[in-house]
């Protein structure tokens, strides 16, 4: 069994993802761990033939199941990676996993694995979206789950991190094929955002990491996301998108690509602001 470092990862029916993120880590024999939240398919028989040690709990947000994890799982190797069921780890990840090495790591409490994202089956290399690092492997115990979100997900390992710019996890969602499961499924999303905008402006919620924009990934995106809280609602979704698709060149990622950006990158950001406005009408 590795020494080195444990999985934990979050599903709820994910029969179609989850023997794809377990084949990608089987041959690095390291204890796996999964929190489901109330799966009807075939997800906790798939866990269970591969090993993995699973827990029920109902699912709130993605940060407060992340943060429940991280508590009731005995993890006991001193390095614990988070992965969510609809990624996988590529060969060039496996091989530094697999020589990892702690005494070359002694200075260390986080890594971040560098994403790429995929949306219909095209990888959406442009907008924003590559290289996108994600703190993904931290000291166990010492890493945790953002709270102060209430949406995306993130760990905060306190302390110095490395980057692993080749270290790649995919990520690909093959039930948002169907964009209306993408739709209902950002519906749903919107509602914590807005509620989370709502309540940062109302003091009840503070960021976690000190934005800066020269700092670490997490902390450059702490710095947008607060540029981003400070611009007009109705116009930001426009100049976002405008930003993804000209500065970013968006416009090159082809028709799939285009698509995903217009719905991510201005469609959800529309919803969103609507529903703040509609919210900021019940607090007067």
């Amino acid at each position: 069994m590795n020494k080195n470092f444990s999985f934990i990862i979050l599903t709820f029916n994910e029969e179609i993802h989850l023997p794809r993120l377990l084949n990608s880590i089987k041959n690095l024999n390291a204890k796996t761990f999964i929190l489901d939240s109330g799966s009807t398919d075939e997800t906790l028989k798939i866990a269970e033939q591969y090993g993995a040690e699973v827990k029920q709990n109902p699912f709130i947000n993605h940060p407060k199941q992340w943060d429940f994890a991280l508590k009731n799982f005995k993890v006991e190797t001193p390095w614990t990676i988070g992965l969510d069921a609809d990624q996988t780890v590529t060969p060039e990840l496996f091989e530094m996993l697999a020589n990892f090495k702690e005494d070359d790591n002694k200075d260390i409490n986080g890594i971040y694995f560098n994403r790429k994202n995929f949306f219909q089956g095209r990888w959406i290399r442009f907008g924003t979206f590559y290289p996108f690092y994600l703190l993904k492997m931290f000291r166990t115990g010492l890493g945790f789950s953002d709270l102060n979100e209430n949406m995306d997900h993130r760990f905060i390992a306190p302390g110095k991190a490395k980057i692993w710019k080749k270290g790649w996890i995919l990520e690909e969602n093959l039930k948002e094929n169907d964009i209306a499961f993408w739709k209902s499924k950002h519906e749903r999303y919107s509602d914590l955002v807005a509620q989370e905008e709502i309540e940062r402006i109302l003091k009840l919620r503070n960021q976690s990491l000190k934005p800066n924009l020269l700092g670490s990934p997490d902390e450059k995106r702490a710095w947008l996301k607060r540029l981003w809280w400070k611009l007009p609602l109705g116009l930001r979704p426009y100049l976002y998108f405008s930003y993804r698709m000209f500065f970013k060149l968006g416009i090159f990622e082809g028709r799939t690509g285009i698509k995903f950006h217009y719905l991510q990158g201005f469609w959800f950001r529309r919803l969103v602001d609507r529903k703040i406005k509609a919210l900021q009408k019940t607090y007067r």
